[in-house]
């Protein structure tokens, strides 16, 4: 295994990295005149910046360290996730986006309270805040102290995390939305510039042939059997796909820069585009997984897969480069879930009990809520090292937290019928029966545990919609309808790159399933 050292040229373009990065971002924060410039860019962005932020803010070192780290404990399987993903933004940019622009909401539980009452939103929103201390800000502190200590294994894993979490918290809590947006453009081309590079220089070093030879026929195929402790395929039409139409479509912490979208066209495109770049990701990220497993046959950790890659097939001054690429990755998965907690406490909490609040005040709010998730964040990443895996370790918590979450907004978006009564029911049985399955020994896998739940909780809201009144009229204009499926006059129609995104998509899968 190679020795994680940097040299000095390492180092100064690491630095000048994050010294440019906040600059960015700090420059980018002049001029947040209120709450709307503060939390959704003003309702200014394009295309081009929603949907590489999309990428930016998913792809997380915690995507470089976990990918990697599956695919050479078990294969590339793990793939599966990314390109359902495709098919979530799809559905994202056909069903729920439309619906969300149309009620010009701040957060998504802002929609469920216009779709059904303010009692569904508040626990919605209290839910989505736990979760983005204990899943995307812990998972993300979590993955990059991983990096940092391998270069400098004299420093404290807790020191790792405060310094990395106060560096992205600056800039956040200066600048919004628009500073992460326009800083995760920026770190989404560093991110797959980086990644690309580790991707080709590995290659080089192992022929396929030779790692085919040392792979069984399973771990190259993106379709495992019933009985894959992993992924089973099953999971492919249950598990994967609840947790991948939560993630992109119902979750404040993705949806955020969508809802800033200046049009509905361009957040259509954005979440079209985002899904476009996550296709390669099976070469530069997935793969490379493989390869690693005939060159570092006897890590200790799958995790350590992809730095052990990094440092070994990369010359001194291109290591600095991409742990650039990983520290960009914690830094656009940290901010974005920094600034959509901070909306959540804000807009769903201190606005709604407190109307009265101007603008300013709650952009401080705002403020004072993101450092206080960032603490949180860095009080809790340390229990990540408790699974097996830190992809594991976020799918599992997904698995058990948001399928009723997931129905509530599925349910709402597409049965008019759907009333409050249903919907509290139908979240309560769903956290009720998590409760259990966390308590009891089951063994039940948890991409299984996703759609027992959803089912559970979508019979629950029917049953209570059917056995309360019908909602008011007042609700039929959050409800989707085909009419909505529809391209705005005069734009480009996003349906037809929708559907070659889809067929891309589809070939890609069948080439290696």
């Amino acid at each position: 295994m190679p020795a994680f050292r940097l040299a000095t040229v390492d180092l100064l373009v690491m630095a000048a990295y994050l010294v440019g990065i906040l600059a960015l971002g700090l420059w980018v924060s002049r001029r947040q005149s209120d709450e709307e410039d503060y939390f959704l860019a003003g309702r200014s962005l394009s295309w081009p910046l929603i949907g590489a932020s999309l990428f930016a803010s998913n792809i997380s070192s915690s995507s470089f360290i976990g990918l990697t780290g599956d695919a050479y404990r078990s294969g590339i399987a793990v793939f599966n996730y990314e390109w359902f993903a495709v098919v979530a933004l799809i559905v994202f940019a056909v069903v729920f986006l439309p619906l969300y622009l149309q009620a010009r909401v701040y957060t998504l539980p802002e929609y469920l309270e216009r779709r059904f009452d303010g009692r569904v939103r508040l626990y919605v929103s209290g839910v989505a805040i736990v979760t983005s201390v204990l899943l995307e800000s812990a998972g993300a502190l979590y993955g990059a102290a991983l990096v940092v200590r391998m270069v400098a294994p004299d420093i404290p894993f807790g020191a790792a995390v405060v310094g990395l979490g106060v560096l992205t918290g600056l800039y956040t809590t200066a600048g919004g939305l628009k500073s992460v947006v326009y800083t995760d453009a920026v770190q989404a081309t560093v991110l797959l510039g980086g990644a690309l590079l580790v991707a080709i220089l590995v290659t080089g070093r192992v022929e396929w042939a030779e790692v085919v030879a040392a792979t069984p026929a399973a771990s190259r195929s993106l379709i495992q059997p019933a009985s894959d402790a992993a992924l089973p395929w099953p999971a492919l039409l249950s598990g994967i796909p609840l947790l991948g139409i939560y993630f992109w479509c119902s979750n404040q912490y993705v949806v955020q820069r969508a809802l800033g979208a200046r049009t509905l066209t361009d957040g259509r495109l954005g979440a079209l585009f985002a899904g476009l770049i996550k296709l390669p990701l099976l070469f530069v990220i997935v793969l490379p997984g493989l390869y690693a497993r005939v060159l570092y046959p006897d890590l200790p950790s799958a995790d350590l897969a992809y730095p052990t890659m990094l440092f070994d097939v990369l010359p001194v001054g291109l290591r600095g480069v991409v742990l650039v690429a990983l520290l960009a990755a914690l830094m656009s998965t940290l901010d974005s879930t920094l600034n959509s907690a901070a909306t959540l406490v804000t807009m769903d909490f201190v606005r709604r009990l407190r109307p009265g609040v101007g603008g300013r005040t709650l952009v401080q709010i705002g403020r004072a809520t993101t450092v206080a998730v960032l603490a949180l964040g860095m009080l809790w990443a340390p229990q990540v090292s408790e699974y097996p895996s830190l992809w594991q370790y976020l799918q599992t918590v997904l698995a058990y937290v948001t399928p009723p979450i997931a129905a509530c907004y599925v349910f709402g978006a597409l049965w008019g019928r759907a009333t409050a009564t249903g919907a509290l029911g139908g979240l309560a049985i769903g956290a009720v029966g998590a409760i259990g399955l966390t308590v009891a020994p089951h063994g039940i896998h948890f991409l299984y545990v996703a759609p027992l739940l959803f089912v559970a909780s979508g019979a629950a809201i029917v049953v209570g919609s059917l056995a309360s009144p019908p909602p008011s009229a007042e609700a039929r204009p959050f409800v989707w309808s085909l009419a909505l499926a529809r391209g705005d006059a005069g734009a480009r129609d996003y349906r037809i790159y929708a559907a070659l995104l889809l067929a891309a998509t589809l070939g890609l899968v069948a080439v290696w399933a």
